[in-house]
């Protein structure tokens, strides 16, 4: 008889060994299918720091404006979107309204420092340095949530952190003086995102939906981008200076259709095809997948923004992306719906 998987086998066991296990195509195809969705997600999402940078170059537009825009624009889509597909979607429980509201802080937080950090850094090693946020997490998690921090977790934190100083040129006394901000705030994007994945975790371990709770983040980061700009703006790098500012792109369209598609595009269908190759790869394998994001980051800033990272920077990557692959190769597989992924 034939099992549910396509192996073959009899009910005497004994002559179980003697009999060849096949591999169903079916089961094949599948999985193929998942990794191809979760490339391409993680294509998509590589994407959302060169549309930042090139809004940042072409357009002048400062970093805290941006941020604004793109996370108003991410909760129009999915209101519109989950409107009309799932209305029920959009109710959630008063006790989790505070909940959204300070994850929406953290995330305010975060793009406020990541979008500063592409402006000041570049596409390719901003990427690279928000993804120390995986050794952050690691130590966030075992100082916060108890979570253990054995030699494995130890060793990738090492290389996440020990490749940062190196793409961010750290260990030349000389870029502390005259990059000091730089690497700074590509650093500390890092410790925020950290920070962000482990409200996410919280959000999943509570059975909250990934879709609702992106969009009631999304909508409370905006609002909070909207005080940092009106009220913090002459006081904050990259923030508006004045309410007017607030419509920095004027009349240039194609500016707003590029940030109309850094939502729509990295950020909802992005982290949209990451979800659905949950659906055919463990959350780890999908999660390792994603971690290719700087590579694609890398490829695309040096095609279509001519960004060249030197040698040690090369080196510095891939520690970074070696102790993250380290990091999800030996996690434990969660049983709650995954958390929201992607920068």
């Amino acid at each position: 008889m034939i099992s549910k998987s396509g192996s073959f086998f009899y009910t005497n066991k004994s002559l179980l060994q003697f009999i060849p296990m096949t591999t169903n195509p079916l089961t094949q195809n599948h999985t193929s299918r998942g990794y191809l969705i979760a490339f391409i997600s993680a294509i998509i999402l590589s994407t959302t720091a060169i549309l930042i940078r090139h809004l940042s170059v072409n357009y002048h537009l400062p970093a805290l404006i941006l941020a604004f825009w793109r996370d108003s624009f991410v909760a129009l889509t999915l209101l519109t979107v989950l409107g009309l597909s799932r209305p029920s979607s959009l109710h959630v429980e008063k006790r989790d309204l505070l909940y959204f509201l300070l994850y929406g802080l953290v995330l305010a937080i975060f793009n406020s420092l990541w979008t500063n950090s592409v402006v000041l850094n570049g596409a390719a090693v901003s990427t690279v340095l928000v993804y120390s946020s995986a050794a952050f997490t690691a130590l966030l998690g075992w100082w916060l949530l108890k979570e253990t921090l054995g030699w494995i977790k130890v060793l990738a934190v090492c290389l996440s952190l020990g490749g940062c100083v190196l793409v961010a040129g750290a260990y030349d006394p000389s870029v502390w003086q005259s990059n000091l901000l730089a690497i700074f705030t590509g650093i500390i994007s890092g410790l925020a995102y950290a920070a962000y994945s482990l409200m996410g975790r919280k959000a999943a371990n509570r059975g909250l939906n990934a879709w609702t709770t992106i969009l009631y983040i999304f909508a409370f980061a905006a609002s909070f981008l909207m005080v940092f700009n009106l009220l913090l703006g002459k006081s904050l790098p990259g923030a508006a200076s004045q309410p007017a500012d607030m419509f920095w792109l004027g009349h240039a369209w194609a500016g707003w259709g590029v940030l109309l598609l850094l939502a729509a595009g990295p950020t909802v269908a992005g982290f949209g095809l990451y979800n659905v190759s949950l659906g055919y790869l463990p959350s780890s394998v999908a999660n390792l997948i994603l971690s290719t994001e700087p590579v694609f980051t890398a490829i695309i800033a040096f095609l279509l923004l001519g960004e060249r990272m030197t040698g040690i920077q090369v080196v510095g990557s891939l520690l970074v992306l070696g102790g993250v692959a380290i990091m999800r190769l030996f996690e434990r597989e969660p049983a709650t719906e995954a958390e929201p992924a992607g920068v």
